[in-house]
């Protein structure tokens, strides 16, 4: 959880520190969330516009801060009794609900996305009552989950009831006040420090989840066009995403622990919040936009060049995945000097890769964003090298 180059001396295949790790709810609740992840990126095959790319973030947010409030819930509380479990199921039954309801959400099928998600709103309820009390020592103040949850839940109801447009203008209040929430609190609401190791681990298994379902959607349509630039393209796109991969998790999660371990309680639960629930929507977003421009490219493979949309999903989500990775290495508080070393030809590439790729072939597109996400992670790897012969011959 973190960023390639965000300034720590990582260790390559390092694990998350702490003595927990995701149990077998959590990872089955997660393939719940690959279902929805593969609905959304789903929606940005072929020449998205604009409403487009507006639909799917804002159709992402609420299944995402849903994933993100059971984790939360799933680290604070260890528990594996069936009422615990009965609830985790319910909240994937909601899950897959609103992933059900994904392509028409913004239509047609609008009420029952609201529904899904406010179903999940009272599954948190669930999970967070018992820890509830008036006054008391690591206990939860009862107003917090009933406005945070019950409120919420029921309002998110209500939005079923009201017709569009007004519907979604009442989803991003909604939203916007769960956020306020958030904000305000500053871990009071928070009954003991989290465990960060868990943490780490449960965000990095949701960056892989959104990199596999990229990988799905490449041999999916790699499979529809089967053409050996269709295979070209498919081979060049597994590169790119193998070495996004690397990258993060040789050097993003491990950063993560190192700021963790350095950070007292109210520090980690701003960091969680901040790198874990805010930044990270969009390093998963973006790659599940470049998995709908993979899965174009793919399909596409035999035209002159990419349309506008597929060009804005690929060369675009490369970009917005490393400025992200950079805003976290500034939540790092890493100095604007040294993360502008890597993060402007991280952003800067895909940039003119887009503004050229009217006039590229679609491999060529995926083989420059490739060389970029490569180059990339050379360039980490030779700091880390640099590092580490500092440290040798300071402590010799």
């Amino acid at each position: 959880m973190g960023t390639p180059q965000a300034g720590a001396a990582p260790l390559a295949g390092a694990q998350p520190h702490g003595g927990r790790h995701a149990d077998w709810l959590e990872l089955f609740f997660d393939l719940v969330f690959v279902a929805l992840a593969a609905q959304l990126s789903h929606q940005l095959h072929g020449d998205p516009g604009l409403r487009d790319f507006a639909v799917f973030l804002a159709l992402y947010f609420p299944p995402w801060w849903l994933w993100i409030n059971i984790m939360v819930s799933a680290n604070l509380f260890v528990d594996t009794g069936p009422r615990r479990r009965l609830l985790m199921l319910c909240a994937m039954l909601c899950l897959a609900v609103m992933a059900a309801a994904v392509p028409g959400a913004a239509g047609d099928r609008g009420a029952v996305y609201a529904l899904g998600y406010a179903g999940s709103r009272l599954v948190l309820l669930g999970l967070w009552w018992p820890s509830t009390r008036v006054t008391g020592p690591g206990r939860v103040a009862r107003w917090r989950p009933l406005s945070y949850c019950l409120a919420s839940g029921l309002l998110w109801a209500a939005s079923a009831a009201v017709p569009a447009p007004w519907r979604y203008v009442m989803w991003a209040v909604l939203i916007a006040g769960e956020m306020v929430l958030l904000l305000i609190s500053r871990g009071g609401g928070v009954p003991h420090r989290l465990d960060t190791g868990h943490l780490v681990e449960r965000v990095g298994l949701c960056v892989i989840i959104v990199l596999g379902e990229s990988v799905i959607a490449l041999v999916s349509s790699a499979d529809h066009a089967w053409t050996l630039r269709a295979g070209v393209v498919g081979v060049l796109g597994f590169v790119l995403l193998a070495a996004l991969w690397w990258s993060y998790f040789d050097f993003g999660a491990t950063s993560a622990e190192l700021m963790f371990d350095a950070a007292d309680d109210r520090g980690t639960y701003l960091l969680a919040r901040d790198v874990g629930g805010f930044l990270h929507f969009f390093v998963t977003a973006s790659v599940l936009s470049m998995a709908g421009g993979l899965a174009t490219a793919a399909e596409d493979s035999g035209h002159a060049h990419l349309p506008g949309g597929a060009l804005w999903a690929l060369a675009g989500g490369l970009a917005a995945y490393h400025a992200a990775h950079a805003c976290i290495a500034l939540r790092y508080r890493r100095s604007p000097v040294s993360v502008a070393v890597w993060a402007v030809p991280g952003i800067g590439v895909p940039l003119l890769v887009l503004w050229g790729g009217g006039h590229l072939a679609p491999w060529l597109v995926v083989l420059l964003l490739a060389a970029e996400a490569i180059g990339h992670l050379l360039y980490a790897r030779l700091l880390l090298r640099r590092r580490t012969a500092t440290a040798a011959h300071t402590s010799s």
